[in-house]
């Protein structure tokens, strides 16, 4: 005890100004990660939490666009409306139809350009590139060719099915046809995209695991099944969920598709979607409180959806 007593005595003050700067590094080193941070949580309450608050809190008004100021507090009431109201029924009817359409082809396909850009081509590089082209493209450009492709009287796709002697299609107000024609469109601009998705991640794919089973006898369908399909799960995953939110969301094709259709969706809402729905209700009708239900709707669909999937997937593992 005595010991420390003299050692205390003995050891050289530290002046303090240097105690003063050493709590100031400390406090820097333990603040410098939230400042790192914080940059992230700033812009996503600005521009993620607070119009997602703000588009919950307005959909239990009712609001006209032109008077947001005069509100009236109606509750339930406009997500109560969503239930009897038969557009939007038909709006997500359509969502599933044309999401169906788009996906299931636009992931398959992308799956096998991913193969083939995986094989020893000559001019790899540039299938790749071009894989790229029609996701880089605007929506708008990309809609309004296709909406001269399928042309009921011009367009080349009834003029090439009239050479196999087809009678031509409507394909702008057919209620199948219209449904085929924009997923058409979506499919054109996002398989080159998840191809090269798929692509990155067989390179990932330990090349030792397709020696072993080709070892083993394995066939390259076999091996494609057996191995490269497991490696890609997470790549699937990925683009499934992103391709199912896309579809929720369709709007921009469904809505270019037809010069006079607009946010109504064809003559007979044929095509008409709930992103289309949203805008019609919340900037052609100006109802904003019936266009916030809505997207609060279009976001529990896919909180239900996701819930499904990974009830179903955990429900799988147990088994």
């Amino acid at each position: 005890m005595a010991e420390d007593v003299v050692e205390r005595a003995l050891a050289p003050a530290v002046p303090a100004g240097g105690a003063r700067r050493d709590r100031l590094g400390r406090l820097r080193s333990r603040a410098a990660p939230y400042a790192l941070v914080a940059p992230f949580f700033l812009l996503f309450g600005a521009f993620g939490l607070f119009p997602l608050v703000a588009t919950a809190w307005t959909s239990l008004f009712r609001v006209e666009l032109t008077a947001p100021e005069a509100r009236e507090w109606v509750g339930a009431h406009n997500y109560a409306r969503l239930l009897t109201d038969e557009f939007f029924w038909n709006a997500l009817a359509n969502t599933v139809l044309i999401g169906l359409l788009a996906t299931v082809p636009q992931l398959l396909i992308a799956l096998g350009a991913a193969h083939l850009l995986d094989a020893r081509l000559r001019g790899r590089l540039f299938f790749r590139v071009a894989a790229l082209a029609p996701y880089a493209t605007s929506v708008a450009a990309a809609t309004l060719v296709f909406a001269l492709f399928y042309g009921r009287d011009q367009g080349m796709v009834n003029w090439a099915i009239g050479l196999i002697g087809l009678d031509p299609v409507d394909w702008q107000n057919g209620p199948w046809a219209s449904k085929f024609a924009v997923a058409s469109i979506v499919i054109w601009r996002w398989t080159g995209y998840n191809a090269l998705i798929y692509l990155a991640a067989m390179q990932t794919i330990p090349p030792e695991l397709y020696e072993a089973a080709a070892l083993d006898g394995a066939s390259r369908g076999r091996r494609f099944w057996h191995v490269t399909l497991p490696g890609l799960r997470p790549a699937l995953a990925f683009t499934g969920i992103v391709s199912t939110i896309g579809a929720v969301q369709l709007f921009g094709e469904p809505l270019l598709f037809s010069s006079g259709a607009g946010a109504s969706g064809g003559a007979d809402h044929q095509y008409q979607t709930l992103g289309l729905y949203l805008y019609e209700q919340g900037w052609v009708n100006l109802h904003l409180g019936r266009a916030a239900a809505i997207a609060w709707a279009m976001l529990l669909l896919l909180v239900v959806v996701f819930g499904l999937v990974r009830l179903g997937r955990g429900k799988g593992v147990r088994r």
